[in-house]
């Protein structure tokens, strides 16, 4: 699981002198702080499913090298709230480079379904060998904008912190934007047609080559707050959001691949449960339990829990 990254790091309650109600209420915070980063990534992924039916391995990739940029501009600026959007506009960028480049170029040239999703594994595989060509290898840090050192009531400190509030608000704002906007605006309807029909689509006066990377350019954004989100938490490397992708994949499963607000109580779910089994059970499980509710979601609803049930799972 190493190769993959880590979980967020998670303070124990175990040695401390607290009641059962301080650890659960404890180990509830910072499982909602790690899943909204979840949800991002999440998010990042249904953005693309839905938009253009790609499932996008080189999520990972892409935010990867947006949160270098963003080390970039804080390793020379000292400025988180320069950093993050600089980061934010970085992934919207890539994301849509990689639409305009490479995979609108292969759906042109081929009917098959699967082969932009393969592009993606190894477009995945180049960023990651383009990021450590340019940076190495080393674990690089950078300071969260606010202290990490857990909230203070009375003499008892938890291990939740400013920094993790200052998380879950921010996945909350980027999280609710986009699904308004996908939701609730022309372009949201624009983006769902382009999917599903992009032939109508065309005859409906959309610009579905435009639109669908527009939800390419929506995807990365997300993902690159995701990655400025968990970097002071977890350091910096060519790999360290693998493991990220891999339980926004989880999250996005649970909830349905065609639900946005799926993916992120998905998110959410996948994290409080995973705090819960990292506190009360063995973080050696944790890695596991993510792929058994991965399978279990995938036999009894594969459309994820709000997604729409299909013939087969009808």
């Amino acid at each position: 699981m190493e190769a993959l990254g880590r979980f967020p790091k998670i303070q124990s309650c175990r040695e401390r002198t607290w009641g059962i109600e301080m650890r659960i209420l404890s180990t509830f915070l910072i499982g909602i702080s790690a899943g909204s980063i979840y949800s991002l990534m999440a998010l990042a992924l249904v953005l693309v499913w839905r938009s253009t039916r790609v499932v996008n391995f080189a999520q990972a990739g892409q935010a990867i090298l947006s949160t270098y940029i963003g080390y970039i501009v804080i390793s020379h600026t000292d400025n988180y709230w320069l950093a993050l959007p600089i980061a934010l506009i970085a992934g919207g960028f890539i994301g849509g480079v990689v639409d305009i480049l490479l995979i609108r170029p292969v759906a042109r040239r081929t009917n098959n379904e699967v082969a932009p999703i393969i592009l993606t594994l190894g477009l995945l595989g180049l960023l990651r060998s383009l990021v450590g060509m340019t940076w190495g290898g080393d674990l690089r840090q950078y300071k969260a904008p606010v202290t990490n050192h857990g909230f203070t009531f009375g003499k008892t400190t938890i291990p939740f912190s400013p920094f993790n509030l200052l998380i879950v608000i921010t996945a909350l704002v980027v999280m609710v934007i986009f699904t308004v906007i996908f939701q609730k605006t022309k372009l949201g309807l624009a983006l769902r047609a382009a999917a599903f029909s992009p032939e109508i689509a065309r005859l409906s006066g959309v610009r579905v080559d435009l639109v669908r990377t527009i939800g390419w350019m929506f995807a990365g954004a997300a993902g690159a707050v995701a990655g400025v989100l968990i970097t002071p938490q977890n350091g910096l490397t060519p790999n360290s959001l693998d493991l990220l992708l891999v339980l926004g994949f989880v999250g996005a499963v649970i909830g349905g691949l065609e639900s946005m607000v799926g993916a992120v109580i998905g998110g959410l779910v996948l994290g409080i449960g995973l705090a819960f089994i990292l506190e009360f059970v063995s973080t050696s499980l944790a890695f596991a339990s993510a792929f058994m509710v991965l399978i279990v979601v995938l036999i009894l609803k594969p459309a994820g829990i709000f997604g729409k049930a299909g013939p087969r799972d009808a």
